[in-house]
């Protein structure tokens, strides 16, 4: 109608002035963006990433990592190795959801020689791709999100491919980030646009890829010693408060993954194996992450349940999972400070670093600070089960509870180094043998079937036990 009532105001006006040279002008709503600019999707990718990632923890890490576990269920589950076509679809398709975003915010800045956002859109690739690589192993990346391109069945890349070019991609980054140039398109919901803190952030996940193949590429580990040896160069995470932790304040849009804090506890049980680490370190975390087991009513502690539990009945309630983690504000760790001093731990572990009590420790401190925000006393070390005992698998005991809360990590580190040992019950599918990798989601046969069956011959099939290129172990 708006536009009818110009071409009529038009055609009354002929000989007074010319429409036609002004019709653009006129007929732009002022309040649309007409076109994107670099830093227009970033703040979309950061949340809904790092919503996605952690609700995607919750349901899946923490039940293979027997950190929380649906309860009752008797049967079934992925706490017992029950994967289906259907347990990786909301992390594939979010991850391939932003993963557009991201190259629309690639292209745009190159054209825009906006050389901070090119380097964070490097970066954020980098975070998802890897995630959705470590999850479900070969995966659609060189032709992935290209349909305006004509290419609407991508072919499936090789980890090795997809794991070459992302270390690539953030080296380039690193190379890329100008902090004399303001961020000039709003303000970030990570970093608040200290190019700086995007930089370590940028240097800190390559490090966690480094370490992810460093058994299948063991050059990698010269690299990261030279990434943490030249802080001029590539700086690092050196600090809590330089760590990449997503800050969910509660203010529309930026809310809680969880629209309903009960479901997070509502029949969601402590998984008894990391409630008992906790409880052997006499872990200030507990009552942040669990609440009181009951027994006839009384309160006996913190008690969880076993994963993959036989059909049996307890006789006492359960330590249930605290929903005031996901009441906003809230934390979402993407890349933590301890997580680094961790890969210092165990490079020095294994003779590439020095010190390697003062990483462990540094990284213990960290893990529990983030939470509590209080400091740890040195008495905590007095502990046996906190006390750095020499082994490899004492690092990745408290990397494992350091890793809580972020996506997939715990689950991935598992798979590297086969720690921290975790029972198995009778209950448990697949022979009681942890999944090496989830299913390709259900419509992937459907819809890219060629390319889909090349992707699961090359890994030996699609199903839950054909390791993910890294996985040696």
């Amino acid at each position: 109608m708006k536009t009818i009532t110009i071409l009529a105001a038009c055609s009354l006006l002929l000989g007074a002035s010319s429409c036609d040279n002004n019709f653009e002008e006129i007929n732009t709503n002022p309040n649309l963006i007409d076109q994107i600019s670099p830093g227009t999707l970033l703040n979309e990718v950061i949340y809904n990433m790092a919503s996605n990632n952690v609700t995607n923890h919750y349901n899946i890490n923490c039940q293979l990592m027997q950190v929380q576990l649906p309860y009752p269920a008797y049967y079934g589950g992925i706490q017992r190795y029950e994967i289906l076509p259907t347990t990786g679809n909301s992390q594939w398709n979010a991850a391939y959801k932003w993963a557009k975003n991201i190259r629309e915010m690639r292209i745009t800045a190159e054209a825009d020689q906006s050389t901070n956002y090119l380097a964070i859109a490097l970066t954020l690739n980098a975070w998802v791709y890897s995630n959705l690589s470590d999850t479900f192993g070969d995966i659609p990346f060189s032709e992935a999100s290209q349909a305006e391109d004509g290419i609407l069945q991508a072919k499936y890349d090789d980890q090795e491919t997809v794991y070459t070019q992302l270390l690539a991609d953030l080296e380039t980054a690193n190379t890329l980030y100008d902090h004399n140039i303001a961020m000039a398109y709003g303000t970030d919901i990570l970093f608040a646009n200290d190019t700086r803190l995007w930089q370590k952030f940028t240097n800190s996940l390559r490090l966690r890829l480094l370490l992810r193949v460093s058994d299948v590429r063991p050059s990698a580990y010269q690299e990261m010693v030279a990434i943490i040896n030249d802080p001029a160069a590539t700086p690092i995470i050196d600090a809590s408060s330089e760590a990449a932790v997503f800050h969910v304040t509660g203010v529309t849009p930026n809310i809680s993954p969880w629209s309903r804090a009960l479901d997070f506890s509502n029949q969601h049980a402590v998984g008894q194996f990391f409630i008992e680490t906790l409880n052997a370190l006499e872990d200030p975390r507990r009552p942040i992450y669990v609440g009181q087991a009951t027994e006839q009513g009384d309160p006996i502690g913190y008690k969880g349940i076993p994963s993959g539990y036989d059909n049996e009945q307890f006789t006492y309630s359960p330590s249930y999972m605290n929903n005031q983690q996901v009441v906003a504000p809230m934390i979402i760790p993407i890349l933590t400070y301890a997580e680094i001093c961790f890969i210092k731990a165990e490079l020095a572990q294994k003779g590439h670093l020095d010190d390697v009590e003062t990483h462990y420790q540094n990284g213990v401190r960290a893990a529990i600070e983030l939470w509590t925000g209080e400091s740890v006393p040195a008495s905590y070390f007095e502990t046996s089960q906190a006390k750095y005992d020499g082994t490899l698998e004492r690092i990745m005991l408290h990397k494992y509870l350091a890793l809580y809360f972020t996506d997939n990590q715990q689950w991935a580190e598992y798979r590297r180094t086969g720690y921290p040992e975790l029972p198995t019950t009778h209950s448990m599918l697949n022979d009681g043998v942890m999944p090496s990798r989830l299913l390709y989601p259900d419509v992937q046969p459907i819809y890219n079937r060629t390319n889909y069956e090349a992707a699961a011959q090359a890994m030996g099939g699609d199903n839950i036990n054909s390791k993910v290129w890294w996985d040696v172990n």
